[in-house]
C-alpha cells in the first residue's frame, strides 16, 4: 500500500490546516506518513499544495503521482491533472473551481453547499474537505475531535464538535454519492504509535534535550519554524527566547549568554548568516561556545524565501574571516536532526568552538513518522568551571595552552577570579597582545591542537544497499531519503547503494569506515546535489581526491522526487 494525497489552493485557503489534519491522524492510526509542502512567498493568493504520502512500511520522500488531488481552485486542477495516477481522484467543488471538469476521475463535493446547509461558518468547509478524504479511505472522523482541538486556536467545545459534525458530513457525502471508490487499496496498519515530526521540530527538541537556556533569532523562512517551537516550549523548560531586531544581533546575543555561563543557540537562512559571520568569527576568537542552524533557501540575495536548495555549503564550511575550527553537520532526517543538534551542543561546549546544524527547506517542512528516539544517544555534559572547582583555583587563565587545545572555561561572577575575554588576539589571561610568539601559541592552540580530535569525533558516512556496489550514490543532508527509496527500487536488479554525508566538517577520516576505497572500487559514482556548481562532488574532491565523474544536480527551488530522481538516474545508466 502506497497513497498520495495532494491538496491544492491559495495561501489563506487553510492548506496547511486540512493537510496538517489528515498527516497527523493518519500517523496516530499507525500508517507511515511523509509529507512535504509547496507555497509561494504570500500571505494570500499564488498557488501551493501540500502533500502526503502514506504506506504500511516506513517513506522517505515524496512521490510525482497523486492518488487523491483537492483542489480548492481551479488552478491546482490544471496544475496538477497530469500527474494524478491511472485510477486517482479528484475531489473538487464546482463552485469553488468554477465549474464541472469533464472525467471520470473528478468527485463532485459541494463543500460551500455543506456548510450552508449546516448553517456554519464558511472556513469550516476545510473539515469537510477532510471528511471527504476520510471517506474515501474509509475512516472513521471520530479521531478528529482531539486533533481539532490541538489545530484550532478557539478550541471551544462548541467549535470543535462543529468541526466534528462538517467532517462527517464530508464523509457521509462521499460515501453516499461514491460508495464504489471507497477504500483505495487501503490496508490496515499494524496498532503501533508513530511521532510525526518536521526537521525544524527536530532541531528544536534536541536543542531542549541539550539544556538551552537563550535562544536568540530574527524570524527567517525557512529557520522561522525552529524559533516558533521553542517558543512554544520556553516557559516549560525555563528557555529565554529574544527575537532579534536583527542577525547581528541575534548572533551576538547568543554569545553573550554563552559568556554568561548558559548553553546558547541561533537559527537564520542564508542571508541571515552573511550577517552573523563577523559574530561567528568573533565566537571562535573568544572560543565562546556557540550552536547555529542554518536552514537553507535559493540564494543569492532573497532568491526563492520558501524553497528549498542545497546551495550554502561552501558559505558555512568557509563563513567567518580568519583560520579556526568548526563544527558542520548537515542531517537528512529529522531523527539525524534531533541526535546532532545534541551532539552540535555537546562539541560546542567540550571544544569552545562554533557549531553549524545545516538544513534546507525541504528537510525543515518536511514531516516523517518515527516510533520513538533513542535516548541512550543523547549526550549532556558540563564542562564549564562553576562553584567549589573554580573557586578552589589558585589562578585562572582563561587561554592557558594545553594538550588538546581546551582550556578552562569559567562562569564571570561566578568566583574572586576575572574572566576575560578579547576580540582581538590575546595572551594567556585574555589580555591584548600583538607579538608574534604569543600568536603562534594562540593560533596553534585554537586551531592545530584541536583540528585532530575534532576529526575523531566525526562520524562516517553511512553506506545503505549492496555492500560491494556496482552503482553508488552520494550526497549529503536532505537528499538522504530520496536516495533511500530510488535505491530500494533499483536494488532488485542492480547492485546498488548509496554513501550518504551527515558530518562534514571536519570531513570524516577513512580510519573508522575506508570509504574512499568504496568510492574508487565502485563502478558509476554519481553525486545526487541540490544545487547547480556540485559543492559536495567539489569538496570530495578537495578532502579526499576523489573526482566524482557522474553529477546530478536540481536547482529549480523543488526537492527531488522518486520518480525524478530514478528518471535521472536511467538516463546515466541507458
Amino acid at each position: 500500500m502506497d497513497l498520495t494525497i495532494r491538496i491544492g489552493g491559495e495561501a489563506g485557503q487553510g492548506l496547511q490546516l486540512i493537510g496538517g489534519l489528515l498527516a497527523r491522524y493518519l500517523a496516530r492510526q499507525g500508517y507511515e506518513v511523509f509529507t512535504h509542502q509547496d507555497y509561494m512567498s504570500r500571505i494570500r493568493g499564488g498557488h501551493n499544495f501540500y502533500q502526503i504520502r502514506l504506506a504500511d512500511r516506513p517513506i522517505s520522500a515524496s512521490r510525482q503521482q497523486a492518488d487523491i488531488l483537492v483542489a480548492l481552485d481551479r488552478t491546482t486542477i490544471d496544475n496538477h491533472r497530469q500527474s494524478l495516477a491511472g485510477d486517482g481522484v479528484v475531489i473538487y467543488d464546482p463552485e469553488m473551481c468554477g465549474g464541472e471538469p469533464d472525467g471520470r476521475e473528478f468527485l463532485q463535493v459541494p463543500i460551500t453547499g455543506i456548510t450552508e446547509k449546516l448553517e456554519i461558518a464558511p472556513i469550516m468547509g476545510n473539515s469537510v474537505a477532510v471528511g471527504a478524504v476520510l471517506g474515501l479511505l474509509d475512516l472513521d472522523p471520530a479521531p478528529l475531535g482531539e486533533l481539532f482541538g490541538e489545530f484550532i486556536h478557539r478550541k471551544t467545545a462548541e467549535i470543535i464538535a462543529t468541526n466534528v459534525s462538517a467532517a462527517q458530513a464530508g464523509r457521509d457525502f462521499v460515501g453516499r454519492e461514491y460508495p464504489e471508490r471507497l477504500g483505495l487499496r487501503l490496508s490496515r496498519p499494524p496498532d503501533r504509535k508513530l511521532l510525526l515530526i518536521n526537521g525544524n521540530q527536530a532541531i528544536g527538541l534536541g536543542t531542549l534535550i541539550s539544556g538551552c537556556r537563550f535562544f536568540a533569532a530574527y524570524p527567517m523562512t525557512p529557520s522561522t519554524g525552529i524559533m516558533i517551537y521553542l517558543a512554544g516550549q520556553a516557559e516549560k523548560h525555563g528557555l529565554v527566547i529574544e527575537q532579534a531586531e536583527d542577525e547581528i544581533a541575534a548572533v551576538n546575543m547568543a554569545i553573550g549568554a554563552s559568556f554568561g555561563g548558559v548553553r546558547a543557540m541561533t537559527a537564520t537562512s542564508g542571508g541571515g548568516f552573511a550577517l552573523m559571520t563577523e559574530g561567528i568569527s568573533l565566537a571562535a576568537m573568544t572560543e565562546t561556545p556557540l550552536v547555529i542552524a542554518e536552514v537553507q533557501r535559493p540564494g543569492p540575495a532573497t532568491g526563492l524565501p520558501t524553497r528549498t536548495e542545497q546551495g550554502d555549503l561552501n558559505f558555512v564550511l568557509h563563513g567567518g574571516h580568519g583560520e579556526f575550527p568548526r563544527v558542520v553537520f548537515t542531517p537528512g532526517t529529522p531523527e539525524q536532526a534531533l541526535y546532532l543538534t545534541n551532539k552540535a551542543f555537546h562539541l560546542a561546549e567540550k571544544y569552545q568552538i562554533p557549531v553549524i546544524v545545516q538544513s534546507d527547506q525541504y528537510l525543515a517542512d518536511s514531516q516523517w513518522t518515527f516510533s520513538g528516539f533513542d535516548r541512550e544517544r543523547l549526550v549532556y555534559e558540563d564542562f564549564r568551571l562553576r562553584g567549589p572547582a573554580l573557586a578552589k583555583l589558585e589562578s585562572y587563565q582563561r587561554y592557558a595552552p594545553s594538550d588538546s587545545g581546551i582550556s578552562p572555561l569559567a562562569v564571570p561572577g561566578a568566583s574572586p577570579h576575572l574572566v576575560v575575554a578579547d576580540s582581538d588576539e590575546h595572551d594567556r589571561d585574555g589580555h591584548i597582545i600583538e607579538d608574534a610568539e604569543t600568536r603562534n601559541e594562540m593560533v596553534r592552540k585554537r586551531l592545530f591542537r584541536k583540528l585532530p580530535l575534532l576529526r575523531q569525533e566525526i562520524a562516517p558516512p553511512s553506506l545503505e544497499g549492496h555492500p560491494e556496489p556496482e552503482v553508488l550514490l552520494v550526497g549529503f543532508g536532505s537528499t538522504y531519503g530520496v536516495m533511500k527509496e530510488v535505491v530500494a527500487e533499483l536494488g532488485g536488479n542492480r547492485a546498488v547503494a548509496l554513501l550518504h554525508f551527515s558530518e562534514v566538517c571536519p570531513f570524516p577520516p577513512p580510519e573508522k569506515f575506508d570509504y574512499p576505497q568504496l568510492l574508487q572500487r565502485a563502478r558509476r559514482v554519481i553525486c545526487v546535489e541540490n544545487n547547480a556548481t556540485g559543492q559536495f562532488a567539489r569538496l570530495l574532491k578537495a578532502e579526499i581526491g576523489f573526482d566524482c565523474p557522474h553529477r546530478i544536480n536540481k536547482y529549480d527551488g523543488r526537492p527531488f522526487t522518486v520518480e525524478g530522481l530514478l528518471g535521472e538516474l536511467n538516463d546515466h545508466l541507458g
